[in-house]
């Protein structure tokens, strides 16, 4: 099998077209579409194979630390809302990126568009607040049937309340509520990396890039 890098630019994308393109291992970062079977890992150099991942959302269940981080977090206010960049979001993507030793992204327009709500697709977002402090975004593409995570950061004092975790458990809880029926998390790599803690979701997925379709994943 040849290695597969592919893309595109579009504009805009209905819901069901992105449902399409999610289903087959499409990802975007504004209006820049892309898929890729392999890439190096940054923290460590080397190639490894791309895994894309979504939950079954019919099949999911909490774990017992999901649910800690769930409880943990309740005196925070939480708010499921159209995206929007404003100048705070902004100031927290720049405390978030201080993260990051490797693939150090350059501003927030690395992930969004100017107007995420309005292309190239659905965006929404799960703000947190303490009190009237933004502390954490993360940002949701809705499409027809599914969710998919597009990216998350959060104020690093507040880290160990494991805010990239309980956005993205959220995102979970407002799929589930609106019926959906996957929410894509992105992908992984097949060796291990920053990205592991994707693979430790109950009910999940991964793409097979050999026979294109969807099938249980085992770590």
């Amino acid at each position: 099998m040849d290695s597969i890098n592919e893309y595109f630019f579009a504009d805009m994308v209905t819901p069901l077209q992105l449902d399409y393109l999610l289903a087959h291992a499409w990802r975007h970062f504004g209006t820049y579409f892309f898929r890729y079977d392999n890439s190096l890992i940054p923290e460590t150099e080397e190639f490894s194979a791309i895994i894309p991942l979504r939950i079954n959302l019919e099949l999911f269940e909490f774990s017992k630390s999901q649910r800690k981080i769930l409880k943990k977090n309740e005196g925070f206010k939480t708010v499921f809302q159209q995206a929007s960049i404003t100048t705070t979001k902004k100031k927290l993507f720049e405390l978030h990126k201080q993260r990051f030793v490797h693939n150090t992204p350059e501003n927030i327009y690395s992930f969004l568009s100017k107007n995420p709500a309005q292309y190239p697709t659905s965006t929404y977002e799960v703000a947190v607040y303490d009190k009237r402090k933004l502390i954490a975004v993360s940002f949701i593409d809705v499409a027809e049937y599914s969710f998919s995570s597009v990216y998350a950061m959060f104020d690093t004092a507040y880290y160990p309340y494991s805010l990239g975790i309980y956005t993205l458990l959220k995102e979970i809880e407002y799929a589930k509520t609106l019926d959906k029926k996957y929410l894509y998390l992105g992908y992984a790599f097949k060796a291990s990396s920053f990205y592991d803690y994707k693979k430790n979701f109950h009910a999940l997925e991964h793409f097979d890039w050999l026979e294109s379709n969807w099938k249980h994943f085992v770590k």
